[in-house]
């Protein structure tokens, strides 16, 4: 690009995508696609609340899989290892805290949301969220532990609230607001997940029965729904 976006341009431009004053916003972005911006992931931010006004709510999710022994990333990482080299990178994972622990594969954008003056983060140990304004609380209040994206999650709330989802430089494959319909079919499949959390003694291993989380047809869906979309449902823009 031969110029740097500013806060302000930016703001114009949320706009002129429909992000509506005073509403709920979740975003999932890859500042990298969007750009250079002057003020980095700060501005964007800015940018972000400037086009909500002091009354919108901004969202992100602030999911940790550092902490888990039943994640894919997980896998990816003891493949081929012994079991005593499993032992040794299962002692050393960090346990989830709701006031420290970063969500680095989240993007620099989560993390500057996570980490303003302000913001609040749900208490899942997998799949928190972070949110910035009026309706904050509501949001990330009462997640359960043994929910990650269900009815007892920041996205129901999001739901109930008419929350608009901005994809920020990434496509319907990083929806996660998607989640929500795999609670909400007949009988979803389950399987269990475990994490490690702080607790009274220390470290403390915490395993759950939840739905069986699946991405793998998210574009596919993102498509279907762009094209059977209607009275601006779906807007893209730069």
């Amino acid at each position: 690009m031969s110029a740097n976006h500013s806060d302000r341009q930016l703001a114009g431009q949320l706009a002129g995508l429909g992000v509506e004053p005073d509403g709920v916003l979740i975003v999932h972005a890859s500042l990298r696609t969007v750009g250079a911006v002057d003020g980095g992931p700060g501005a964007v931010v800015r940018a972000l609340r400037q086009a909500l006004g002091p009354q919108g709510t901004l969202v992100v999710p602030s999911f940790t899989t550092e902490n888990s022994d039943t994640s894919p990333s997980f896998r990816d990482r003891v493949r081929g290892l012994g079991e005593e080299e499993r032992a040794a990178v299962r002692a050393s994972m960090p346990p989830f805290d709701r006031a420290s622990t970063p969500a680095p594969l989240m993007g620099a954008l989560a993390e500057t949301v996570r980490l303003s003056p302000g913001a609040l983060r749900s208490g899942h140990p997998q799949t928190s969220f972070a949110a910035l304004g009026p309706h904050a609380e509501r949001i990330v209040a009462d997640h359960s532990p043994d929910c990650h994206l269900g009815e007892e999650s920041p996205l129901a709330r999001l739901y109930e609230l008419g929350a608009q989802v901005l994809l920020l430089g990434t496509g319907f494959d990083r929806c996660t607001a998607f989640h929500l319909g795999e609670y909400r079919v007949p009988s979803p499949p389950q399987r269990l997940y475990r994490c490690v959390v702080s607790g009274n003694g220390g470290r403390e291993w915490w395993e759950y029965a939840d739905v069986d989380l699946d991405d793998s047809d998210f574009a596919a869906l993102g498509s279907g729904f762009e094209r059977g979309a209607s009275g601006g449902a779906v807007r893209k823009g730069r």
